[in-house]
C-alpha cells in the first residue's frame, strides 16, 4: 500500500525499502527490526531497550487507532503502557532527540504524526 512517491530507498538485507522525501516508509509492511535499526543509524542512535520498547507502544497505539499519535498523545499512551516515569515528554526527548513523535513513528515504520510540522 504505497502512501506516496517513492523519494530513496534504503538497501537492506537484500530488499529496497522505498522512503518518502522525509524518510518515512512509503510501504508500512516493509517494515523490520532491521529497518528499524538502518533508520535509527541515520538518526545518529543505536537502539536500546527503552527505544524498542517505545517503538513497541507506537506499533500498538498505530495497529488500534490507525494512526500514528502526536506528541501528547504519545507520551499518555507510553505512560499508560510502560508506567508514569517513562510517560514524560523528558525521557521521550532523550531517547529521540528532536521530535520525539516524529523519529520515533519513523523508526517504528509508522506515517508521519498528524499535526507534527
Amino acid at each position: 500500500m504505497a502512501s506516496t512517491e517513492i523519494y530513496r530507498y534504503l538497501d537492506l538485507e537484500g530488499h529496497r525499502v522505498g522512503l518518502d522525501p522525509e524518510g518515512y516508509l512509503v510501504d508500512l509492511a516493509q517494515w523490520s527490526p532491521a529497518v528499524a535499526e538502518a533508520l535509527a543509524e541515520e538518526e545518529g542512535l543505536a537502539l536500546e531497550a527503552a527505544h524498542w520498547e517505545v517503538l513497541e507502544v507506537l506499533r500498538d497505539f498505530y495497529a488500534r487507532y490507525e494512526m500514528a499519535p502526536a506528541m501528547r498523545p504519545l507520551v499518555k499512551a507510553v505512560g499508560q503502557a510502560l508506567g508514569q516515569d517513562k510517560g514524560r515528554s523528558i525521557h521521550l526527548m532523550r531517547l529521540f532527540p528532536g521530535s520525539p513523535a516524529k523519529v520515533a513513528a519513523r523508526l517504528a515504520g509508522l506515517p508521519k504524526p498528524a499535526n507534527c510540522l
